[in-house]
């Protein structure tokens, strides 16, 4: 039924239930899993640094090694929740992306039949400024998409 399955993963308990919930599915389908992580561009997180603190100082390389690195523990230890459920599980890590972007990006490329990701339930005026990455990706793909809770 789903063959090659992309689970997208942030560090929060909902995407390690998402991990879960896609090594299990992977597990019983003998399906293939691909764990991806997605970082944002650098420039929305440190950018105009320098101009509000009044200082030539620019944090953006140290975010984007920071970022990295980030993003490469967090996939060893999705690599090792794989293995112990008996998955040998890829990675791919998207920087400079929007995650929902990124999420679909990589799943495209990998051809994967279904995509996993935890819901992130946000609420009010926060979902109507921030919108949800999950809600992004099902209106942009058409590749099916589980949501976890």
């Amino acid at each position: 039924m789903y063959s090659h399955i992309l689970v997208a993963v942030d560090g929060s308990d909902l995407a390690g239930r998402a991990l879960d919930h896609a090594l299990q599915l992977a597990k019983a389908l003998g399906s293939q899993v691909t764990v991806v992580t997605v970082t944002e561009p650098a420039a929305l997180v440190g950018g105009g640094y320098g101009a509000v603190a009044g200082t030539a100082y620019d944090p953006i390389p140290e975010l984007i090694e920071a970022q990295e690195q980030g993003a490469k523990a967090l996939l060893a230890k999705a690599v090792e929740t794989a293995k112990a459920a008996g998955i040998d599980a890829k990675t791919a890590y998207v920087s400079d992306s929007f995650p929902a972007e990124g999420i679909i990006s990589t799943a495209n490329d990998i051809k994967a039949d279904l995509i996993v990701m935890g819901s992130h339930g946000r609420r009010g005026f926060g979902r109507l400024l921030l919108g949800s990455q999950t809600n992004n990706v099902l209106a942009h793909t058409t590749i099916p998409v589980l949501v976890t809770r």
